[in-house]
């Protein structure tokens, strides 16, 4: 049986990969694309075209029955519990929630809360795809350059206010102004958003774009056209609108205090009366591990949000009766930020040549730190081997865009007695008048912090002390560049434009977007070759061409030390087993509450 079984995947899998490269609809039909949720056969399609199919995601797709993962507390009860009650929820590794604007929101931990509150055309399920949100359905043009979108009727806001397609037009004309929207150039391939009706809108873009319904229209990750509320935010202004966003989601904000968290009720108009479940959320952020441990241990916390939760936490986790640990691949980086800015690893140009700028005492240096880092050594201690060593931005779960031979090819590779021979020439033989530097790292990343700083003072015998800042506070120094050190990743990374795009070009969202453009030209990195790259590949067609390219711009980032690349994370969820999370929520980077009930 098993062999008919495995025969049939692999059948899938030559059908899903059976199309024209160059075909802008790869291959579908309209038919195929139009919505509200598309075909599972059309699913692999897409994700194939994508580069995000591999037969291990065909057999899942495909297997009569899931298997329970290792090392993940069963489920309380097979059924749900009856609606209501109230859920207390713990958001990890952040003392406050500093935004709930989509226009403004730049952390997971933010959009996590926000997809409660927000709505948007699409909304992307656990097989990373978009399904309808507030659009029940929609047609695509014969080039795919014009989609008509139907809208949801009889939708309201949380203020009363009924949802339409004039709606769908402000957001646009909002988001597209990087005055107003950090996530801007999301939207640099829409021409044009119009409405045809109260109802119906069509979007028009300069070329055919596959990631549309995830990437731009998506309602959590997506961000750029998550729909808000023209009124509130007239009568409110940006600043409170950030705290308490008027939207359409299954529940609304309540209450929102900077430093005490937030709290969401039960929307009693949203547009299914089947949901949400639960009557009220609390969500109170909490920086430090210990704390966050004992408070679900003890139950007065039921579920962990926001960032992942410390890795020496996890195994008692697991062991611990009363929770249920969800461990999936997650699609994310982190790094070491070197800031090339300061001595003794200052940059100030990185157009040049690898081999030029190896002559350089400060790139001997940033190379000198990147290669003395022992990453298996650091993922089995830090994480306790939950992870997989990174050397660049572009992540494992995008699959078919993933190289795998970068860990053998990065300049970054582990080398110890390279990375002292670079630190010798540099002038810091073993680490001899090397200047103590700070490594600033969260509350929640001691641990790894303590790791990072052993390991370079036993491969390079350079001295670095612990820096700990609550975690808007650290990303107030990332986004000014006032760090020597900083460890900080990224994660909902489902395409090498949130890698790329996000992070690398000069002009990305994440590159020092609040330093002092005067004194610091660029962020922590900057490559006119790069950027070159990055803007080809985001209009590619030709999924091989794409991901040469998306290969070629990452492999720069590395072997140039854009940043000490360390791990790709995993994506973990935990709660307490009289919490029921269904598998339909089970969103990698998302904590999506509408469909959880209490026992």
């Amino acid at each position: 049986m098993w062999h008919r079984f495995n025969r049939h995947a692999r059948e899938e899998l030559e059908w899903a990969y059976d199309f024209d490269p160059k075909d802008p609809l790869f291959g579908l039909s309209r038919s195929d694309l139009r919505g509200p949720k598309l075909s599972r056969r059309t699913v692999l399609r897409l994700m194939a075209a994508a580069g995000l199919l591999s037969l291990s995601d065909v057999l899942v797709a495909c297997a009569p029955a899931a298997t329970p993962q290792a090392g993940t507390a069963p489920q309380a009860a097979a059924t749900q519990a009856k609606a209501g009650g109230v859920l207390k929820c713990g958001w990890a590794g952040t003392g406050e929630i500093q935004t709930l604007d989509p226009a403004q929101i730049s952390q997971v931990l933010e959009f996590q809360i926000a997809s409660n509150v927000l709505g948007g055309l699409t909304h992307i399920n656990p097989d990373l795809t978009a399904e309808g949100d507030l659009a029940t359905d929609w047609d695509v043009s014969e080039d795919g350059l014009e989609w008509t979108f139907h809208l949801r009727q009889g939708v309201t806001f949380h203020n009363g206010d009924p949802f339409t397609a004039d709606d769908v037009i402000f957001t646009y004309n909002r988001s597209k102004d990087p005055n107003q929207s950090i996530h801007s150039r999301a939207l640099a391939n829409i021409v044009d958003v119009q409405k045809i009706d109260d109802y119906t809108v069509k979007i028009v873009l300069a070329k055919p774009q596959a990631s549309l319904l995830v990437k731009t229209l998506e309602r959590s990750s997506g961000r750029a056209m998550t729909i808000v509320n023209r009124r509130a935010l007239k009568e409110m202004g940006p600043e409170k609108y950030g705290l308490m966003p008027v939207g359409t989601g299954p529940f609304k904000v309540v209450q929102h205090q900077l430093g005490q968290g937030v709290v969401l009720e039960r929307f009693e108009n949203y547009y299914d009366p089947e949901r949400p479940k639960l009557d009220k959320v609390v969500i109170t952020p909490i920086p430090e591990p210990e704390p966050l441990a004992a408070a679900i241990e003890a139950g007065d916390i039921q579920l962990i949000g926001g960032n992942p939760p410390a890795a020496e936490l996890i195994d008692r986790f697991v062991s611990n009766p009363d929770l249920v640990v969800s461990q999936i691949t997650g699609p994310g980086f982190q790094a070491l930020w070197i800031n090339p800015w300061r001595d003794p690893y200052k940059v100030t140009d990185f157009n040049k040549p690898i081999e030029e700028l190896k002559k350089e005492k400060g790139f001997m240096v940033r190379l000198a730190i990147a290669k003395a880092i022992d990453r298996d050594d650091f993922i089995k201690r830090a994480l306790f081997g939950r992870g997989q060593p990174a050397f660049g931005a572009v992540n494992p779960a995008m699959r078919f865009y993933f190289d795998t031979s970068i860990n053998e090819t990065s300049e970054q590779r582990f080398d110890p007695e390279e990375a002292r021979r670079l630190l010798a020439e540099a002038g810091y033989p073993d680490g001899k008048g090397f200047p103590t530097l700070k490594l600033m790292v969260t509350p929640a990343g001691k641990r790894e912090g303590e790791i990072i700083v052993d390991i370079l003072k036993k491969n390079l015998g350079i001295t670095v002390e612990l820096d700990i800042k609550d975690f808007p506070v650290l990303i107030e120094h990332f986004d000014s560049m006032n760090f020597d050190l900083l460890r900080v990743g990224s994660g909902g990374d489902y395409d090498p434009d949130d890698a790329l795009v996000d992070w690398m070009e000069t002009s990305s969202k994440f590159n020092g977007p609040k330093r002092d453009k005067e004194k610091m030209p660029f962020g922590f990195f900057s490559d006119k070759e790069v950027d070159d790259l990055v803007e080809q590949e985001r209009v590619e067609v030709d999924l091989n061409r794409r991901k040469e390219l998306v290969q070629k711009a990452n492999k720069i980032t590395s072997d140039k030390v854009a940043a000490a690349f360390l791990f790709h994370p995993m994506d973990i969820l935990v709660y307490r087993k009289e919490v029921y999370y269904p598998d339909e929520s089970r969103i990698p980077g998302l904590v999506d509450l509408d469909r959880v009930t209490l026992d």
